[in-house]
């Protein structure tokens, strides 16, 4: 018998096509079906079937990466990765939670878990070990509705949900993307992003594989190696978060005249460039606009959820808004009124289809609260549809100010404050206040010489004459940078403390 997955199936169609560039080294499909069945083999160990056994693995972005994951679901295991730069607490919480019983570690790793597992009576397993070849197992079929993987919430707001998505999601999730934005068999895409989240795994790695394209791994992020790499022609399709696209803008204007002109040039031959995963400032998605020639897409996603809406692959991409629902997903707006039926009227996003995951892992009752009585999930995100694309407000819980009996966007004071010439980033929450309910604070991220000190009595005057004045924030601190994970996500939590 054969694993039942369609990520196995397809791959067998590529078989001497180029997958995966990892380390200086290049790995055909064949050599990724390989690796990933004597994977499976070491994992099950006489086992017929893992049977949803969770199977956690420390490792790099990287083939091994790849060919382990793939080998968990060959043997009917849920796959949990585990986030490189996390700190051994937030490690072992996972492994608890999941209560996993197999862990795949880079030998780097390998020490540092050895205790932890050994209290916990776990099979710690280096990646080395489970790569090598073996007798040939027969693989369990292994349904679509059962479940694939347990990836965790950022956890910006609370403790982290490990959600829980079937391979029935999953493969929904790659489809309606490969069709939305179009992806091609001579795609190649550099992965720059971590591969404990969804935008990594599967925006990523698992669309390029899925139609027989090319994902190259960078294990860091290092803006002059990024450049370095658009340059050398092959690469034509790159999704990275806001941070990174900052940090690339930052690298070109300190580049030489012949240089910018070089990045440039290589940027032009690009199909698709996309941003997700925190909202992208205005000034940056036109600051790239000007260096590229390509105007980012924006989408909007979530780990329960994969990826619900976005900007049209071919079409109009409207900065500061993400876009429209992908095929065969469903959206609606809800507010205390009910549902949203007209434009420019805000509610929570709501989504229904078969991208939507399956349960939070072991708490029934969180999983009863994230969804409405008729099946949507309520995603907590605030936005208005305006002029047919959805345009995001900010989070309930986080970026949803109720101050003055005014419900005010975070995100919309942040895009203001960037446009000041002074200022290089900002971030804005709210505090609690008897008087105002909450009282809108920002955090200033400084440009050039004036890092430390700013005239805000000037700020307050230039923000008179751009928004209401129950809008401005009372309140400033200067920082020399915002507290974020390791997604580029500013913590807010985090940041209220600051005050």
């Amino acid at each position: 018998m054969t694993a039942n997955l369609q990520c196995i199936q397809r791959a067998q169609k590529w078989g001497s096509r180029t997958a995966i560039l990892s380390n200086q080294k290049t790995y055909t499909y064949q050599q990724l079906l390989e690796s990933s069945k004597n994977v499976a083999a070491h994992l099950l160990n006489g086992l017929e079937d893992l049977n949803e056994t969770r199977v956690a693995f420390l490792i790099g972005p990287s083939f091994e990466y790849t060919a382990i994951q793939w080998g968990v679901w060959q043997a009917g295991g849920i796959a949990v990765p585990l986030c490189v730069l996390h700190p051994l607490p937030s490690l072992e919480y996972v492994l608890k939670n999941t209560k996993a019983r197999l862990l795949v570690v880079d030998a780097i790793y390998y020490d540092l878990l050895a205790p932890f597992a050994k209290e916990e009576n776990i099979r710690l397993l280096r990646t080395e070990w489970v790569l090598k070849s073996t007798t040939a197992v027969n693989l369990p079929i292994v349904r679509e509705e059962r479940s694939a993987m347990i990836l965790y919430t950022s956890g910006t707001t609370n403790l982290p949900k490990g959600v829980v998505t079937t391979h029935a999601n999953l493969n929904f999730q790659i489809k309606t993307l490969v069709e939305a934005w179009e992806w091609q068999a001579d795609d190649h895409i550099l992965n720059v992003l971590p591969l404990h989240h969804v935008h990594g795994i599967i925006n990523v790695m698992s669309c390029a594989l899925w139609v027989g394209g090319c994902c190259e791994f960078l294990p860091k992020f290092e803006a002059n190696k990024v450049w370095e790499l658009f340059q050398q022609g092959n690469i034509n399709v790159f999704m990275a978060v806001p941070t990174i696209y900052f940090k690339l803008i930052h690298h070109w204007e300190q580049a030489s005249e012949t240089a910018q002109k070089s990045y440039s040039k290589a940027l032009k031959a690009f199909r698709l460039m996309v941003s997700g995963s925190a909202a992208l400032p205005i000034s940056v998605l036109e600051q790239w606009q000007q260096i590229s020639g390509h105007t980012l897409l924006e989408r909007y996603g979530m780990t329960e959820i994969g990826m619900g809406i976005s900007n049209p692959y071919r079409g109009e991409r409207r900065a500061g808004h993400i876009g429209q629902a992908l095929p065969g997903i469903q959206i609606r707006l809800v507010n205390e009124q009910g549902v949203v039926a007209s434009e420019n009227v805000s509610g929570e996003i709501q989504i229904k289809g078969p991208n939507v995951f399956q349960k939070y892992w072991e708490n029934p009752e969180a999983t009863q609260k994230a969804f409405s009585e008729d099946g949507w999930f309520l995603s907590g995100d605030i936005a208005l549809l305006n002029q047919g694309y959805y345009k995001i407000l900010g989070r309930d819980s986080v970026d949803i100010i109720k101050s003055g009996g005014y419900k005010i966007s975070a995100l919309e004071i942040e895009d203001v404050l960037r446009k000041y010439p002074a200022i290089n980033d900002c971030a804005v929450v709210g505090l609690p206040n008897p008087e105002w309910g909450e009282l809108i604070v920002a955090c200033l991220i400084l440009k050039g010489e004036s890092k430390t000190t700013i005239d805000l009595l000037a700020l307050h005057q230039w923000l008179k004459e751009r928004l209401p004045a129950y809008k401005i924030p009372r309140q400033f601190i200067i920082q020399p940078a915002l507290p974020r994970n390791v997604l580029g996500k500013v913590t807010k939590n985090k940041l209220r403390e600051m005050f």
